[in-house]
């Protein structure tokens, strides 16, 4: 089928979830109209942002596009629980090395890690990153503190503890307020916040999910053509009980708006491996059996901080014997669809490439963020003839596969 086949879309509202991000969503405005405008230049497009009119609900802004001939007006509001991911990083310097040996003990002692180092080593490499660095921070540290009292010893051999304790704190106070650079304190939170119910989501978060359900819920009886839920990272899981939960209480119509999930850069065997996501793995194995819904979840080989090529279903032991049908896993194969300048300018720059689902390519193939939001095709015709990935990987690893306690 050609690209201008298809103008079943001339309404679409968009609800983006974001990972484990502190940060106001206004970054992901400035994020869609900056590198929207970079795509339609490349891809010959037309695609213009304006404001949201207030009216008390999430932060979003109005998408109004132009392609293959055809106009879309496109609604897009942030769900955000970006003030419970900041209530979750108010820790302390002492709290914080408490959680990194908590989270420690939760994944190793679970067998989660080594199970997870299977499918990639990649997102393992970043979870166990802030462990290492916040220990190495602490030899520094201490090191620090041990030379300054040996220096002292000699004159003042009765002050030589105080003086070196002096140090110490310091060090690390130094270190946590630098970690914009380091990003080891942010990281230790995120892995912390789920290790620390073993996979079960805490009660404000499922209030928030509560929510979003109802928003999503709402906008399925508005005349719009596609409801389309895109959860980013973290928010991939968030999404997926989110709409389980839609989908059990019968919100979906027939009659009403086709209903698209867009996981992106996912990491949902980070929480469905732990012994207690029993509300994941539920809701993971029934969300793959249903017919109402079309979830294409996209990932990179590249992307170091995501499972790639990992069907969050399948490795995570859940897949029913028959009845699977989601979902549809397909790459955005960044080392294709960016060319090799901007490939050698991005390849190591980790959290920048988490974040490249949402940017523009300069060689772009059949994923392209700005068509599947704003433009002309449901979620469902654009990947209807799309087949997954040969590369992906579908063997179960996961320990935990109880759906209930």
């Amino acid at each position: 089928m050609g690209q201008g086949e298809f103008t079943s879309v001339r309404r679409r509202r968009v609800f983006y979830i974001p990972g484990y991000d502190p940060i106001h969503p206004r970054r992901y405005r400035e994020l869609y109209r900056k590198e929207s405008a970079a795509q339609a230049e490349t891809s010959q497009y037309d695609i213009q942002l304006a404001a949201k009119v207030a009216d008390g609900g999430p932060y979003g802004w109005h998408v109004t596009s132009t392609q293959d001939g055809a106009e879309t007006a496109t609604d897009v509001e942030v769900l955000i629980w970006s003030d419970i991911v900041r209530g979750s990083m108010e820790q302390g310097i002492l709290a914080t090395y408490g959680q990194l040996v908590r989270t420690a003990f939760t994944y190793i002692g679970s067998g989660a890690l080594l199970r997870l180092m299977k499918l990639r080593k990649g997102p393992v490499i970043a979870a166990l990153y802030p462990v290492c660095f916040l220990l190495i921070q602490l030899l520094i540290a201490i090191g620090l503190s041990c030379l300054l009292g040996a220096a002292l010893m000699r004159f003042l051999p009765e002050w030589t503890f105080v003086f070196g304790a002096v140090v110490l704190w310091p060090v690390l106070r130094w270190f946590q307020k630098s970690d914009g650079k380091f990003f080891a304190y942010y990281l230790m939170h995120d892995y912390a916040y789920s290790a620390a119910s073993k996979g079960a989501n805490p009660e404000d978060l499922e209030g928030r999910m509560a929510e979003f359900g109802a928003r999503i819920e709402a906008a399925l009886q508005e005349p719009y053509e596609e409801v389309l839920v895109v959860g980013h990272s973290s928010g991939a899981h968030l999404a997926v009980s989110i709409l389980a939960d839609l989908l059990r209480k019968g919100a979906v119509r027939e009659e009403g708006p086709k209903i698209g999930f867009l996981s992106l850069g996912q990491v949902v065997p980070m929480v469905s491996f732990l012994p207690k996501a029993w509300r994941l793995r539920a809701d993971l194995a029934f969300l793959c059996q249903r017919q109402e819904i079309t979830w294409v979840d996209v990932t990179a080989p590249g992307d170091g901080c995501a499972f790639a090529l990992c069907d969050p279903v399948a490795v995570s032991g859940v897949a029913p014997a028959e009845g699977k049908i989601w979902p549809l896993v397909v790459s955005a194969a960044f080392t294709q669809t960016l060319s090799e300048e901007r490939w050698a300018e991005l390849r190591w720059r980790f959290f920048r490439l988490h974040f490249q689902y949402l940017c523009a390519f300069d060689r772009p193939g059949d994923y392209d963020y700005f068509r599947i939001t704003a433009g002309p095709k449901t979620l469902a015709e654009r990947y209807a003839d799309r087949k997954p990935s040969g590369s992906r990987k579908e063997g179960a690893v996961n320990k935990y596969t109880s759906v209930a306690p």
